[in-house]
């Protein structure tokens, strides 16, 4: 069981309280879950932290470095799941913390989870939800927001609950890619889609979170991730090279494909 939380991170986006940080690190800890990121510019008063972390998760304190960018804090992990308490068309939610695991247990062998939690007064946006594969609200009664450190102790004690006593047999499913390998492949069909014309809408956003989210939920390996951008790469060369010739010669060809109509006219219902 150990082995497995091994893999897992709680990562904390833009907190703003030391006290929160520290707590945080205390509920990691208690959970068996060996490390906390914090995206930050600089970290905030470290005997604060401290305090709040209790001895118990004084080394996670102690072995914090800020990161500046939530790219960078994610680029290692294969699988991340953000907490959100806000709903509506643009963040459907798709787990409580408890069926996330049916998700995430079968990962943890091969792969590096990240638990991906907000600052305490807006919680994640939809840009930084964008980097997580499986998104997560915590049931409440009346009263939706929960205290930063809270939402962490949920999180950790069902994953260490589960990973302790999965009640039925796990089968490990196999390394996926990085977040990192993921964000280039994302770049790649992003220039490609927007080559073709393919995003020539209002709301070009919308049509890419779908298309991050299909694709987070096939979920990729590494040589998957590669292929995709590798074609995405070549059809751009292409182009490239058909854009020289018509330079060249003074002929308007199209790339095949382009300048048809490729265009999204609506949004599908939801």
């Amino acid at each position: 069981m150990q082995g497995l939380l091994d893999n897992v991170a709680i990562v904390l986006m833009q907190p703003k309280y030391p006290e929160n940080i520290g707590a945080a690190a205390r509920c990691a800890a208690n959970m068996g879950i060996p490390e906390l990121r914090v995206v930050r510019s600089a970290l905030p008063d470290r005997e604060k932290m401290l305090k709040m972390a209790t001895h118990n998760g004084a080394r996670l304190i102690e072995n914090l470095t800020p990161f500046t960018d939530l790219a960078e804090a994610l680029a290692p992990f294969s699988h991340v799941v953000g907490t959100t308490a806000r709903q509506g068309r643009k963040r459907p939610v798709e787990n409580s913390p408890r069926h996330m695991l049916d998700t995430v247990l079968p990962l943890l062998a091969n792969n590096r989870i990240a638990l991906l939690f907000g600052p305490e007064d807006r919680g994640l946006t939809n840009e930084d939800l964008k980097y997580c594969q499986t998104k997560v609200t915590i049931p409440t009664a009346d009263f939706s927001s929960l205290n930063l450190a809270q939402a962490v102790a949920i999180l950790c004690y069902e994953l260490y609950r589960s990973a302790r006593y999965p009640g039925k047999r796990v089968t490990a499913a196999p390394k996926l890619a990085s977040s990192h390998e993921l964000e280039g492949m994302y770049e790649h069909v992003e220039r490609l889609l927007n080559r073709i014309g393919f995003l020539r809408t209002e709301d070009s956003s919308y049509w890419l979170r779908n298309i991050r989210n299909f694709l987070g939920r096939v979920g990729l390996c590494a040589k998957e991730a590669r292929i995709i951008r590798g074609f995405c790469r070549q059809f751009l060369w292409y182009d490239d090279q058909l854009q020289k010739d018509r330079a060249a010669t003074g002929t308007a060809e199209n790339f095949p494909g382009m300048g048809g109509d490729n265009k999204l006219e609506e949004k599908p219902e939801e």
